[in-house]
C-alpha cells in the first residue's frame, strides 16, 4: 500500500502540470487548438490567444472590418508555426503581442466591457479562418503603418512570400511623420566614429532608405534604423547647427499588412477579405 501511495503522490504533479493541456486536447472539437504560451505558462484556446493578440496589436477603436482582417492575419501568423493542434508561443513580440484580461481592464478601464466585447466578436466571426497560398498557412507579418507602400519581404525577412503594394496612408494619418533628434556626439557614439560625413543615402522604388554611407562604410536602412531605433526605413536626415533631425515616415518594418491602411480601406467601405486580399496578394482565405 505505501509503495502504491508513494506512486500516486509521485505522479499527481505530472498530471496536475499538464491537465490544461489535456482538457484542450482531448476535446470533441477536432478544430481545437490550443496555445502555450510559455513566458506565462498559460494555456489558451487559439481564439481566446487572438482575442488577446487583436486587442493588444491594433487600437479598439479601429473600424471592425479592420479588426477583422487584423484577426485572421494574426491567427495566420500563429498557426504557421503550428504542429498537431499545439502551438507553443511567447506573449511578446518575439511571436506578437497578449494581452492577459486584467492587462486590458487596466488599459480599457470602464471601456474594458466594449473594447473587449468588440473585438471577440470580430475575432469570432473569423473563426479558424487563415491566410493560405497553395494550401499551406502563411506567416503573415503586419506592421503599424507604411509611408505609401508596403516593402518586399525579400528586402526585410529574406524569403519571397509578399511583394509591395500600395497602402491609403498620408500626410493626414496621425505621426504619419516623426522626428527624432541626435546630438553629432550622440551619432558618433551610436555608430562608433569619430566624426560624421554623410557621403550618400540610396532608395528602393517603395522610397525606403536601401544603403545609406557614413565614412565610406555602407548600412542598410534596416541595419540604421535599428542602431538609432527609428520608426521606419523611409528617413531623411538634416542637420542644423550641431543636431542631426531625422525624420520617418510610417511606423513599422513595411511587410504584410499595414494596420492604419487596412482602417482607411475600411472607413473607404471595403470588407476584411478585400482588405487581406489587397495586402496578401495571391493568396486564399480558409478554414485551418
Amino acid at each position: 500500500m505505501k509503495k502504491i501511495l508513494l506512486l500516486i503522490s509521485f505522479l499527481i504533479p505530472i498530471f496536475i502540470s499538464s491537465f490544461n493541456k489535456a482538457t484542450f486536447l482531448f476535446s470533441n472539437n477536432e478544430k481545437n487548438i490550443v496555445v502555450h504560451l510559455t513566458d506565462l505558462n498559460l494555456y489558451l484556446d487559439l481564439n481566446d490567444y487572438i482575442t488577446g493578440v487583436v486587442a493588444s496589436e491594433m487600437p479598439a477603436l479601429f473600424n471592425e472590418e479592420a479588426l477583422k482582417a487584423q484577426a485572421v492575419a494574426a491567427r495566420s501568423f500563429a498557426t504557421s508555426k503550428m504542429e498537431n493542434n499545439f502551438l507553443e508561443l511567447t506573449s511578446g513580440i518575439s511571436d506578437q503581442v497578449y494581452s492577459p484580461n486584467y492587462k486590458l481592464k487596466e488599459k480599457w478601464v470602464d471601456d474594458y466591457n466594449k473594447y473587449y466585447n468588440k473585438i471577440s466578436d470580430c475575432v469570432k466571426f473569423t473563426h479558424n479562418e487563415v491566410i493560405k497560398r497553395d494550401n499551406k498557412i502563411l506567416r503573415t507579418y503586419y506592421f503599424s503603418m507604411s509611408n505609401g507602400y508596403t516593402e518586399n519581404s525579400q528586402t526585410v525577412f529574406n524569403d519571397t512570400t509578399f511583394t509591395s503594394v500600395k497602402s491609403l496612408e498620408n500626410e493626414n494619418t496621425p505621426n504619419y511623420k516623426f522626428q527624432k533628434t541626435f546630438t553629432s556626439e550622440e551619432l558618433q557614439k551610436i555608430l562608433n566614429i569619430s566624426n560624421i560625413n554623410i557621403q550618400s543615402i540610396e532608395r528602393s522604388n517603395t522610397n525606403h532608405v536601401s544603403t545609406i554611407t557614413i565614412n565610406n562604410k555602407v548600412y542598410s536602412g534596416i541595419q540604421f534604423r535599428k542602431l538609432l531605433s527609428l520608426r521606419s526605413t523611409d528617413f531623411t536626415i538634416d542637420i542644423q547647427d550641431n543636431n542631426y533631425i531625422i525624420t520617418t515616415t510610417g511606423y513599422g518594418h513595411g511587410v504584410g499588412m499595414s494596420q492604419y491602411g487596412a482602417n482607411q480601406m475600411a472607413k473607404n467601405g471595403s470588407n476584411y477579405k478585400e482588405i487581406l486580399n489587397h495586402y496578401y496578394e495571391n493568396t486564399e482565405i480558409s478554414e485551418i
